[in-house]
């Protein structure tokens, strides 16, 4: 079954904007157009909806009962309990309330490991647990690949490790990385799993049941939803936590790693997301199932719609000799986030040509810095980054290879 990309596509109210018309998106590892029931539901949580909830009156219950959707909806696509679903103000923030919160776990001169392959949101927190006594091990990629060895990871595990920190998928070599089997490698120490997913939940919501990581985090604004950082936190291990929020929170899950007060209407309008992910499995499939199990169907037809745009992209980089691409070339092992540094051309006058092409995508470090230094790729003016997801058809990637090919000429 192929992905039918104009029912898709008529979902995002962005393709059909006409201050829009003619521009190709390459910057969705940034952040994607919302879709048409996110931008509902928080239009309608605003109208009906937007006083204290939870309180007997009618407004105020139904404001609750649609925040509590969000968190049960969720959870039901991720495949978890709802008491482990946490949404925070941003991926970078959660991080940091969470390294407040481990800190105690862990005694002076325990160890962490913490991949350089990271965005900074999952890397920055944790390092400066080094001014607390925790000793902090550095997972380095490969110089001229950019990719995490697991022979490198086992060299760094010992008696002492109580956590490793790493990415699904990296936000500029795009590679995947095997999450279950760096999960069981650090179960095996008796270390925690902690997974930057931000690079990867754009193009599908991961399994965590399956992947069983103690703790895995993504930014719903690049899943088609509001700016809310989402974290899924296994139960057993929140109860270990030291409390973020007010005392007279302890003990309260949902409250103790998220100090500030929620967003109402942003958790609320979570619900549009998995309404769209509805509307895909319906439109595609007869069958009824749950939603972790539509959430495998659906995955499977953005993985190979993706994998197929991809290989069309990665076959016409190959052929030239003007660039370099950052990670594998090959479309199995990586997601569509694609970057690369052109050779014999300045960057800066690439990128404004491609601009000129109504080419929307990104130029810079794009806060992933450790993998650019790792790699002696200088942040100024740092790479250009493409990035794609289920949404994108092949005439963008046909503007886009057209536009690269002027841009290098």
């Amino acid at each position: 079954m192929k992905l039918d990309t104009s029912f898709v596509r008529s979902q995002f109210p962005a393709f059909s904007e006409p201050t829009l018309e003619g521009w190709a998106f390459f910057e969705n590892a940034g952040g994607s157009y919302p879709c048409q029931q996110v931008i509902d539901r928080l239009t309608d949580f605003y109208t009906k909806n937007k006083v204290q909830p939870y309180y007997p009156y009618p407004a105020s219950t139904a404001g609750g009962k649609l925040m509590d959707q969000a968190y049960e909806r969720m959870a039901g696509y991720l495949n978890v309990d709802p008491s482990e679903v946490h949404f925070g103000p941003s991926t970078t923030q959660n991080v940091y309330v969470l390294a407040n919160a481990m800190r105690p776990m862990w005694k002076d001169g325990d160890q962490i490991v913490v991949s350089c392959q990271d965005h900074e949101a999952n890397a920055g927190a944790w390092r400066r647990l080094a001014d607390r006594k925790i000793e902090v091990l550095e997972w380095h990629v490969d110089k001229d690949t950019g990719l995490l060895s697991l022979e490198d990871l086992k060299s760094l595990l010992t008696e002492r490790t109580k956590m490793v920190a790493f990415p699904h998928c990296s936000n500029v070599i795009g590679q995947i990385n095997p999450v279950k089997e760096i999960t069981r490698m650090a179960h095996e120490h008796g270390a925690l799993s902690v997974v930057d997913g931000v690079g990867w939940a754009p193009h599908g919501f991961p399994d965590l049941k399956d992947l069983d990581t103690d703790i895995y985090m993504f930014s719903l604004y690049k899943t088609f939803g509001p700016h809310l950082g989402l974290m899924h936190v296994k139960q057993e291990l929140i109860g270990k936590m030291q409390n973020q929020s007010h005392f007279f929170k302890e003990g309260v899950t949902r409250s103790m790693i998220t100090p500030a007060g929620p967003d109402h209407a942003q958790i609320a309008s979570v619900n549009g997301i998995l309404d769209y992910f509805d509307a895909v499995y319906d439109h595609h499939f007869e069958i009824s199932a749950e939603p972790a199990q539509r959430n495998r169907a659906i995955n499977k037809l953005f993985r190979k719609h993706e994998k197929e745009l991809l290989s069309y992209f990665l076959d016409f980089l190959r052929s030239r000799d003007d660039i370099e691409v950052l990670g594998s070339e090959h479309p199995d092992d990586r997601a569509p986030i694609v970057s690369i540094i052109p050779k014999k051309k300045n960057i800066n006058e690439v990128y404004s040509k491609l601009i000129e092409q109504k080419l929307m995508l990104g130029i810079g470090d794009f806060y992933a810095v450790r993998p650019l230094l790792d790699m002696d790729i200088p942040r100024d003016p740092g790479v250009l980054r493409m990035s794609f997801i289920h949404y994108t058809n092949k005439e963008e990637i046909d503007q886009l290879i057209e536009g690269l090919k002027k841009a290098l000429a």
